[in-house]
Order: structure tokens, then C-alpha cells, then sequence
């Protein structure tokens, strides 16, 4: 109940963002954020050469790889697999890619899997509250920005977001 309220309130938050824009070297940030998050889940990172630095909000960008690494971990399939991010720049701004080799969400569960509350396990088998991909897309819209995914439902999984340049 507590990581729901938890859950609930950093929702609520996502898109209020306070603070200044900072210099961020996303290939620090994402390593550092993979190296707590991954524990001795056997795991591998694979990053793009050239991640950007950016100056930006620090908070938004790291919710949002925080939450998208922990899931490709979470709900892997296997003992181990690997995490590929990914950049470019874009129409003004910049495109992450962030790829797993896990299980996959069916294509009819892509955008369910952006609400409120939602898991595509059931809680005995999966600790979450289903806020994770709802915080994720409230914080990447909240800086103009989009999300998507890409799966067959049959191995891994691609999130593609936008983040700008010249922060909002």
C-alpha cells in the first residue's frame, strides 16, 4: 500500500518539475541508474558510443530511465539479458531508444500498458503497482515530448521517446 501511495504521489508530481536546467551526460546518468537498479540480476548495458550531453532537467530524464530499466529487468523472462540504449538527434530534440530481449507485450496491450495501474502479470507473480509506464509517458509528455512502444509480443520490447534540446 505504501509503494502504491508512493506511486500515486510521484504521479502526481510528474510534469511539475522544479529546479534548473544542468549539464547531463545521459551515458553517466543511465550507467549509474542501470548499476543500482540491476543488483546481481546478471544483466547487461549496452549503450549507444555517442550519448549526448544535454542540458536539461536532471529529475524527468532519470524517472524516466530509472522506471524503463527496472521494468526490462523486473519482468524479464530469464536470468539474465541485456538493456540497449540508444540516440539521435531529431526535428530539434533528441530520440532515445531503449530495447530489452525479455518476453514482449502483445501489440493489443501497448497502450494499456501506459495506464494507470495496469500490469499484464498478476500481482502475486510481479511486485509493482502498474504506475511505472504511467509515470514514464505523464513525464515525457509533461517536457513535449512522445512515447512509444514497439513489440510482437514475442521477445523484447522497444520504447522510443522524444526529449527536446531547449528545455521546456
Amino acid at each position: 500500500m505504501e509503494m502504491l501511495l508512493d506511486d500515486l504521489l510521484a504521479y502526481l508530481r510528474a510534469g511539475r518539475y522544479d529546479g534548473e536546467n544542468i549539464e547531463v551526460n545521459t551515458q553517466i546518468l543511465i550507467e549509474d541508474i542501470f548499476d543500482l537498479t540491476e543488483g546481481n540480476n546478471n544483466f547487461g548495458l549496452v549503450l549507444d558510443e555517442t550519448m549526448p550531453i544535454i542540458t536539461t532537467m536532471k529529475v524527468p530524464l532519470e524517472l524516466i530511465f530509472r522506471n524503463l530499466i527496472a521494468n526490462a529487468i523486473k519482468h524479464h523472462d530469464k536470468q539474465h539479458g541485456v538493456i540497449s540504449i540508444s540516440s539521435k538527434e531529431i526535428n530539434g530534440g533528441l530520440e532515445f531508444i531503449v530495447q530489452d530481449d525479455g518476453p514482449g507485450i502483445a501489440p493489443q496491450h501497448h497502450e494499456r500498458g501506459f495506464g494507470m495501474f495496469q500490469t499484464l502479470k498478476p500481482r502475486d507473480e510481479v511486485e509493482g503497482s502498474g504506475m511505472g509506464l504511467a509515470l514514464v509517458k505523464k513525464a515525457v509528455e509533461s517536457k513535449a515530448g512522445a512515447i512509444s512502444l514497439e513489440s510482437d509480443g514475442v521477445r523484447g520490447c522497444l520504447f522510443r521517446f522524444t526529449w527536446p534540446l531547449k528545455s521546456n
